[in-house]
């Protein structure tokens, strides 16, 4: 492993150097990528040698994760092949909904853990070093295609009513939509929510992409891999933010308590859901183009969200004079779901939708050049004991 490190030193246990990474493996690289990067300091993000935001801005979600998984931003013909295949890995055997409806109808089983059993059930778990790169691929386009029926037909299920087929005249986004809320949205709210897709597909090594990277270096089946990742996803400090941002809405109110809100949450060690980020120290880039799409929307909660937002700003910036804190991608996520008819238990899994797009290319360029990641700990306890 490479990257900085906060000790190098000498084991007497093991015998030679180690390089002792910061908490949370802050800053230290771990693998080489051609999917992306994240320069937080810049602003700016790109998926391989585009600017991410001007391709969700100018582009199809297939588009882009034709992009993200093969390599190149496909021609019109390509484009269509790669969105007829999305298409049908979207139709899930309905068996799979008669397997899980008992353990969703008793209130034991959430989307995310749904999708983890559902996974396990319909995607070939041949370790991916016994299949050939085209044998790899296919499997993991299959899965992340189902994955939105999946999730859909969970919730459906949840609330007592029958999944639905997918549609394959429609893109993967307003499908999506459809297969939740049994409407076909209008242009603009697909959009919107394409827009949010396609802004979330891939971003770093965050915790659950780096999850997909560890388990495919063991050289698991890809069932093994995604659900790993899903398990990653669904921690509320890695994809559970949006709905809270909500809450957080409904329980400020009135705009103008929102200073005086912020400041009691702050007091009491409270996060405030929807600002500050891991890797940004400019503005978050998603965040500027959901604000976008929320305005294009429009209505009161929008209105509202605008205020809020440049109130908790202020409130945050005396809180700590000395760092920067920006809105972070989840806080406007909150608001277009919301406006796109999604109810908030669907928020993490809509961005599981998206993000296993950029799984699915992070274990394909795992597979194909692998290393099993096999990193140290240090021992901290109690001297240990020997023999005699």
């Amino acid at each position: 492993m490479t990257g900085h490190s906060e000790l190098t030193g000498h084991s007497e246990l093991t015998g030679h150097s180690e390089l002792v990474a910061p908490a949370g493996l802050k800053g230290v690289v771990v693998a080489d990528t051609m999917i992306g990067s994240v320069r937080g300091a810049e602003g700016f993000f790109h998926y391989r040698e585009y600017d991410a935001v001007e391709i969700a801005r100018h582009q199809t979600f297939e588009g882009a994760a034709s992009l993200l998984i093969d390599g190149s931003l496909p021609a019109a013909a390509d484009e269509a092949v790669f969105r007829s295949e999305l298409a049908r890995a979207r139709r899930v055997d309905p068996r799979v909904f008669d397997v899980l409806a008992p353990f969703v109808r008793s209130a034991s089983l959430n989307p995310m853990a749904g999708l983890r059993a559902a996974l396990s059930l319909i995607v070939d778990d041949t370790p991916t070093i016994d299949l050939d790169p085209l044998e790899r691929r296919a499997i993991a386009l299959g899965a992340a295609g189902a994955v939105p029926t999946i999730l859909a037909g969970l919730h459906r299920l949840a609330n007592e009513v029958g999944p639905l087929d997918a549609d394959p005249g429609l893109g993967h986004a307003a499908d999506y939509v459809r297969l939740i809320t049994g409407a076909t949205p209008s242009p603009r709210v697909a959009r919107a929510v394409e827009t949010y897709l396609l802004l979330t597909a891939d971003h770093g090594f965050n915790a659950s992409t780096f999850t997909t990277r560890v388990v495919t270096s063991t050289g698991a089946g890809i069932g093994s891999i995604l659900s790993s990742a899903v398990g990653a996803l669904s921690g509320p400090l890695h994809g559970g933010a949006p709905s809270r941002v909500l809450d957080m809405l409904d329980a400020i109110g009135d705009p103008a308590d929102a200073e005086r809100w912020a400041r009691q949450q702050l007091a009491a060690g409270h996060k405030l859901m929807g600002f500050g980020h891991a890797v940004y120290r400019a503005d978050d880039p998603r965040s500027l183009l959901l604000r976008e799409m929320a305005i294009g929307l429009g209505g009161e909660l929008v209105d509202r969200a605008l205020e809020v937002e440049q109130r908790m700003l202020a409130a945050l910036a005396e809180w700590k004079p000395d760092a920067t804190i920006v809105t972070n991608v989840e806080y406007y996520a909150a608001v277009v779901l919301h406006l796109a008819g999604l109810p908030q238990e669907m928020f993490t899994p809509t961005f599981t939708t998206s993000r296993v797009v950029g799984w699915v290319a992070h274990l394909l360029e795992q597979a194909a050049n692998n290393k099993i990641m096999r990193p140290s700990a240090r021992y901290v306890g109690p001297e240990p004991r020997r023999p005699g």
